[in-house]
This record gives structure tokens, sequence and C-alpha cells, in this order.
């Protein structure tokens, strides 16, 4: 159940983004003139790089032996080194995988690059340092252009939801079933990456090659750590220990921020893009939703999101307004009444098609499909 097209062939064939690449463009181009290489280890590559044209190609972020490098900057090439004891690749090519962030989680959650990019983070924001605010700019940048590379032509349906939904209540089974309809039904989920709303609906997505009693049996193993808190080792533990018994899971993405430190990426999302600058995910998240956007009930963030996403339907700025649907009637028209405004807001505009209200999570793909034409 492959919802997402295969990475590389969408990328700008420039761009060399694993050693692979860079072996197959060497032998097949016979030069590097005007290329970009992006974080890929070129310490065993000195042969290569001496017997071969790099004029005006850039080097991202590539460890390489130091003859190496002073021959490609006489050739004209630009060089970023690496740059030392980083928790995180500023220049990285690809988004990361849930393993490549909770590495090293036998030894406690502190000691993932997840965790001490977050530290790092916490560290450099507070003091200013152009440095610093510089590299968090490059990495978000290397994510944003790695995620447009993986979404190229999926249709990407967005989950937006509270963390604060607790695994193993009937919420979060819902909202998993929601994940699961809606890769079976060929779109990619994404969500903010995040625990709760965010998990299950990943986690539906992980499970749609499988059937009701692993969903079933999953979620139950799960309530086991029903919150990140107080313990994100044992929380993000169990997920590992669920992806372990059922190891050939859907894709979906999740795309997360260290702003929010203090909640984990969930590791239930295939593919995650996380960013320092929560602005940009929140409005990358929301503009790479191509095929609509489905509201869960959530406080504060979720109801930020939903105006965020209504704006550029509202003046069209995206082109056509894209499905916009609220889920739980009375959470969205007693608790925090945002339906009325939002049908306000598109009443005689083109999104006043695009919107809906239904009471249950079953009702989504139905009316994704009268929506989105």
């Amino acid at each position: 159940m492959q919802t997402m097209p295969a990475h590389a062939a969408h990328h700008d064939d420039r761009e060399i983004e694993t050693l692979e690449e860079f072996d197959a463009t060497v032998s097949s181009r016979g030069t590097l003139a005007g290329f970009r290489v992006q974080a890929v280890d070129l310490t065993d590559r000195t042969r290569e790089l001496l017997g071969t044209d790099t004029a005006g190609a850039v080097f991202l972020g590539c460890p390489m032996r130091e003859e190496a490098a002073a021959k490609i900057r006489t050739d004209g090439a630009l060089v970023f080194p690496p740059v030392p004891d980083l928790p995180f690749d500023p220049y990285r090519g690809q988004v990361y995988s849930p393993d490549e962030l909770f590495t090293s989680l036998a030894d406690g959650y502190e000691a993932t690059p997840d965790a001490r990019s977050y530290a790092w983070f916490q560290q450099t924001k507070a003091d200013g340092d152009i440095y610093a605010s510089m590299l968090r700019a490059v990495h978000d940048d290397s994510v944003s252009d790695a995620l447009d590379e993986l979404l190229a032509g999926a249709r990407v349906v967005g989950v937006m939801g509270g963390h604060a939904m607790r695994r193993g209540t009937e919420a979060y089974e819902g909202a998993a079933r929601l994940g699961r309809e809606l890769t079976r039904a060929g779109f990619t989920v994404a969500t903010g990456g995040g625990p709760g709303a965010m998990e299950a609906a990943n986690l539906g997505a992980y499970a749609a090659p499988y059937d009701d009693e692993m969903l079933r049996e999953a979620v139950q193993l799960l309530a086991k750590s029903p919150g990140f808190t107080p313990s994100i080792t044992d929380w993000a533990a169990v997920a590992f220990d669920v992806r372990a018994r059922w190891p050939r899971g859907g894709r979906s993405v999740g795309i997360p921020t260290w702003f929010y430190g203090h909640e984990p990426p969930n590791p239930f999302a295939s593919h995650i893009a996380k960013y320092f600058a929560n602005a940009t995910r929140e409005d990358g998240l929301l503009a790479r939703s191509n095929a609509g956007v489905v509201f869960l009930p959530g406080a504060a963030g979720t109801v930020q999101e939903i105006f965020d996403n209504a704006t550029p339907n509202y003046y069209e700025s995206r082109g056509e307004p894209t499905p916009m649907i609220l889920v739980d009637r009375t959470h969205w028209t007693e608790r925090l009444p945002t339906w009325p405004l939002l049908q306000s807001l598109a009443r005689d505009r083109s999104m006043e098609s695009r919107i809906a209200l239904v009471d249950r999570i079953e009702e989504v793909p139905e009316a994704l499909k009268r929506l989105g034409g």
C-alpha cells in the first residue's frame, strides 16, 4: 500500500543526496560541474573527486579528505564543510525516519538525537547567536526541500487534532480508523507529527496493510503508556514494540517542531519533517495538504490551524479552495463555536461548497469525496 511516490525520481536532477547517486553521476556523466551534493560522506571518494571536474559545484556538509577539498575549491566549487558538534545535520538531503530521531532510546529519551536537538535549540535560541539561527534556517529549508521531493505527485490529506488525546480512548481509536481509511483510499496522511490525535492518525496509516485485529491489539498495547508524560522513554518504547511486532506498516508523514520541545514526535509516521521554526512548520503542513484537511476536536492550536487554512481558501491565494472537514458537532458549535464563524466567512464564496461539519469520524471519507468533486 504505497501511497507516496518513490523519493529519488522527483528531485532536481542536479541534486545528489546519496552515495549511490554520487557514484552513478560520476560514472554516467563523467562530470560533477554544476551539481549540488548534499550531506553525502565522500571520505572514501578522494580518487573520484580528484579525477572529476567540479567547476561550479556546491558541496553542502560533505565530509571529505583535505586534498580533495583543496582540489575542488581550486576548480571553483563552493565547499560548505560539515558543522562539528551539532546534534543534527543542517544540510540533510532527506526527511527523518523515526529510527533516526529515536536512536539510543534504550539509554533513555534524553540520549536521542531528537532530545539533543531540542536541548541545543533551547541553549542557542536564548543567546541570539546569528550563527545558530542561520544553522536552524538552513536545516529547515533543507527539510522543506526534502519534503517537497517526497510528496511530489501525492494526494495529501492533513489530519489536525490536539496532543492531549490519550491512547486507549475511543477517540484515539476513532482517529486511527480515520488514518487507516484515508490511506486505504490512496491518500497520504499528514499530521503535526506529535502525540495524541496526530499519533492516532499516523498509527492508522501504519495499520492500513493489516486487518482489524492488528489495530485493536496495537491500540491495547499502546494503552499501557497512555501519554507522553511522565515518561517519553516509556511512551516511545511501546510504540517501537508495536512497530517491531507488525513491521511492514503503511506510509504517512509527520510534520512536528522542536519549538514545542516538551512534545516528542510519534514513531508511527514513516517520514518525519521536523522543524525548528513553528511558523514554517504550520504553513508547510497546511500548504501541502492539497486534497483537504480534517480537523478533529482540539483546543487553541487546532482553532488556529482552522483559520490558517481558511484564509488561503477564502482569498484563493493557493488556487481553488481545498476541502475542510470539522469533526464533532458539539465540540465545534458549542464548546469552541468555530463552525458558525467558518460558515459566515465562506458564505457566497467558492469555499462554501468545500467546507463540512460531520458528527462522526466514519463520515469523513464520504465527505472528502463529496467536497473534493
